[in-house]
């Protein structure tokens, strides 16, 4: 990437696509951090709101939810307004809704907090993928987009021992409080060093285009040919991950295994790192073998393994429940390889509407999957919850997988 040699430099002297990077993986890092600020604090926070462990499930629908039902929007705005203004303008709703957890008297207003905080955090991914197609092409996009969600783990990994440590110190209250003021900061940032083109060539001709004819496009974008199974795989690819490393990880740990929320983030840690650490190889592999679907398609069946593993072997030895846990994020990173599969598929004055819409299907999934593995774990039989729990992100990760193939591939060098 140009310019990444100089985040070596003062971060006043950064050039321009390091300054770019550095605000994407920030800003993007901060949504991540929220997605995934509950577990760890998890069995304390329904304590204190005398709630039930199905609250964990309804917050983390209640937050992609709010991501879902402003995808669209999102996607009229990053093309017709550019990323830097749509993200800059949601910093608000975020800071707020991050506040408002802090204040949360009982769980009706937790949940109302997560679902601002989630329309708050509606455009950073895809703020990140369009300025990545922007910025670059080709073989360099998948590369592009692994190195800022890489970086951007940082928030999960904030979000594990680093917050539970901040809880234990100054309560989970002042926790979140603290993290509202922090998104604030980062948007004044993102301003500052966002453009929405790169500044060495010039911006390309993008029409002015009406309202009726931005939604024509969004049609445009619907119908186009390949774009199912992609959705089906995005629909379920981050969002089982996700399931597990947000919601319930930490849960679990401390149900079968005792583990205090110090340990308890420490394995989150754990997993966290297994992200960064895939992510930050999946853009060589991907060129090395010059091919998206069957990348996809060995990393996810992996996981399904994985899944099958923690539904199917209810309370393995700790050393080995860590393991499988990690090894699930670790293969998880292939939803980058999915967002640029998608990508493929539109042309440049689309390309805003078609990655939302390609996380349309990714929203959708991190909403449905909490809440429906949460009402697992609030009903099922006695310790029967937890193998439903996975049971379910398995199954559900299966078929998106035998949706995916059903399509054609995307290779990074065509031809």
């Amino acid at each position: 990437m140009p310019g990444e040699t100089s985040l070596a430099r003062p971060l006043t002297g950064l050039a321009p696509a390091a300054k770019l990077l550095v605000a994407l993986a920030l800003m993007t890092g901060a949504s991540q951090f929220h997605r995934a600020a509950l577990g760890v604090v998890g069995p304390e926070l329904t304590a204190t709101l005398q709630a039930g462990p199905g609250l964990l499930g309804a917050a983390n629908g209640a937050f992609f939810l709010a991501l879902l039902l402003l995808q669209v929007p999102v996607g009229l705005a990053l093309d017709r307004i550019g990323p830097r203004r749509t993200v800059a303008w949601l910093a608000a709703p975020a800071a707020l809704g991050a506040l408002g957890q802090a204040l949360a008297p009982e769980a009706g207003w937790f949940l109302a907090a997560r679902f601002l905080l989630g329309l708050g955090c509606a455009a950073s991914f895809m703020a990140s993928v369009v300025l990545c197609a922007r910025w670059h092409a080709g073989a360099g996009l998948t590369t592009a987009l692994a190195r800022v969600f890489a970086l951007s783990q940082g928030g999960v990994l904030l979000a594990g021992a680093p917050f539970a440590a901040l809880a234990g110190a100054i309560g989970w209250r002042g926790a979140y409080a603290l993290s509202g003021l922090v998104t604030l900061g980062l948007a004044l940032l993102w301003w500052g060093w966002v453009r929405d083109d790169p500044p060495d060539r010039p911006a390309p001709h993008r029409p002015a285009e009406t309202l009726l004819q931005a939604l024509r496009g969004q049609l445009t974008v619907w119908r186009t040919p390949g774009l199912l199974p992609v959705l089906a795989m995005h629909s379920v690819g981050y969002a089982a991950m996700a399931t597990v490393l947000a919601v319930w990880a930490g849960p679990w740990l401390a149900e079968a295994y005792g583990l205090a929320p110090g340990p308890r983030g420490m394995v989150l840690l754990g997993m966290g790192l297994a992200m960064v650490a895939g992510l930050l190889g999946i853009g060589p592999l991907e060129r090395r073998l010059n091919t998206r679907k069957w990348l996809v398609a060995g990393m996810a069946g992996g996981a399904v393994l994985v899944l099958l593993a923690l539904a199917t072997w209810p309370h393995p030895p700790l050393p080995a429940a860590i393991v499988l846990l990690v090894g699930l994020c670790l293969l998880s990173c292939y939803p980058v390889v999915v967002v640029a599969h998608g990508r493929s598929l539109f042309p440049d004055h689309l390309v805003g509407r078609g990655a939302t819409t390609v996380n349309l299907a990714q929203t959708l999934g991190s909403a449905a999957l909490p809440a429906l593995t949460g009402w697992a774990v609030a009903f099922a039989p006695a310790g029967q919850a937890w193998p439903i729990a996975f049971g379910v992100l398995a199954a559900a990760l299966a078929l998106g997988l035998a949706g995916y193939l059903t399509g054609r591939d995307a290779p990074p060098r065509p031809g």
